[in-house]
């Protein structure tokens, strides 16, 4: 039993052994299929490389990286989240919440009852910053999991709560210069939003750290296995001992840490905070989690796939700002290759059907 599991697992996060013409273990139809965002990046870096003199430098790929670390930690968190079979439509909003909630605390806090006005340091704001998007993932969880309210409906619901929350702290303005004051120990956003380690932007690593942490969650601990579990047959899961509530309220608070994680980089490279930031940020998550070759439906996908669909749809976007292809354009473009990844995505896993069971002969055919 434990065997046959070990090769399902296997196989659903896209490891075949299909016979090809070339020998066995090789099918080229099946590795471009597979290895399509890959390809696909590689396509837009060569395209627009030739339209535009200034596409193909490394001040650029920084520059285009640090736009996609945004997108790339939504989907981290959207990946955790549909790896269950569920959906977060709240990230995008979870993300402008925070931002705001960053913005505020850096403005200072004014107690008036004392008079004086609180400067939080920078970690202080972190990781209140973080306890938000936990608990709008932490909501969404308990909606989900115990009261049995379908993720859609749930999350769309807290995406409307969060951006109404952040309208109201901020009257539908924005939070400026957040510098803070350096004297009290707050020296602002600018080390997050404009330093880099070895000419490699903060925010860019900041992705690759949550990328690595959550590749190592999925691939190498049980709860990585009762992810994809969940995912696959969440019945037959549960009745093997997976607490597959546990699970999905985990998923969603992990998912709503990295939507705040997104909204600190976003609110450090704008040096502002605005309630209507992230807005349709969610759609873009979830393309680039499609982009990467994760199923819909639960159960298969990756880390590795899901940046490299960020870094699709990142670097398509920036191309078509680069030779000036209208803001228009660029949405029917992008929304089409949203399209194309979820067509490709029913085809890759529309032939994988169970096993044939092995036909009994007449001879061994039980007796009536």
């Amino acid at each position: 039993m434990s065997n046959n599991i070990g090769v399902i697992a296997m196989t659903d996060t896209g490891i075949t052994q299909k016979r090809g013409p070339f020998g066995q273990g090789f099918d080229l139809g099946r590795l471009l299929l597979e290895g399509r965002a890959f390809f696909a990046l590689i396509a837009i870096i060569i395209t627009f490389s030739m339209l535009s003199p200034f596409y193909f430098s490394t001040g650029n790929f920084l520059i285009m990286a640090s736009h996609v670390a945004i997108f790339g930690l939504l989907a981290v968190g959207m990946m955790l989240v549909i790896l269950t079979g569920g959906i977060d439509l709240s990230v995008g909003s979870t993300l402008g919440l925070a931002g705001v909630v960053a913005g505020f605390l850096m403005q200072g806090v004014t107690l008036e009852g004392f008079g004086v006005v609180l400067y939080p340091p920078v970690w202080v704001v972190v990781i209140l910053t973080c306890a938000v998007g936990a608990l709008v993932g932490l909501v969404n969880g308990v909606l989900i999991a115990f009261f049995k309210v379908p993720a859609f409906v749930a999350t769309l619901g807290l995406l409307y709560v969060a951006r109404g929350v952040a309208l109201l702290m901020t009257d539908g303005l924005t939070y400026n210069n957040l510098g803070g004051r350096e004297e009290l120990g707050n020296t602002g956003f600018d080390w997050l939003g404009f330093n880099r380690v070895f000419d490699v932007p903060i925010g860019v690593l900041v992705l690759a750290a949550v990328a690595l942490a959550a590749s190592l969650l999925l691939n190498r601990t049980a709860f990585g296995r009762w992810v994809y579990s969940t995912g696959g047959n969440a019945r037959a899961a549960e009745l093997s001992g997976v607490p597959v509530k546990r699970v999905t309220v985990s998923v969603y608070v992990l998912s709503g840490i990295c939507a705040a994680i997104a909204g600190l980089v976003l609110s450090s490279q704008l040096t502002s905070a605005g309630p209507t930031a992230g807005t349709t940020y969610e759609l873009t998550a979830i393309a680039a989690v499609v982009i990467g070759g994760a199923a819909l439906t639960g159960g298969r996908g990756n880390i590795r796939g899901t940046l490299l669909g960020a870094f699709v749809i990142g670097f398509l976007s920036d191309g078509l700002v680069i030779i000036g292809v209208s803001s228009y354009w660029q949405t029917v473009f992008t929304g089409a290759v949203i399209v194309l990844a979820v067509l490709l995505n029913s085809i890759q896993y529309s032939h994988r059907r169970p096993a044939a069971k092995p036909k009994t002969s007449a001879a061994q055919a039980p007796k009536a």
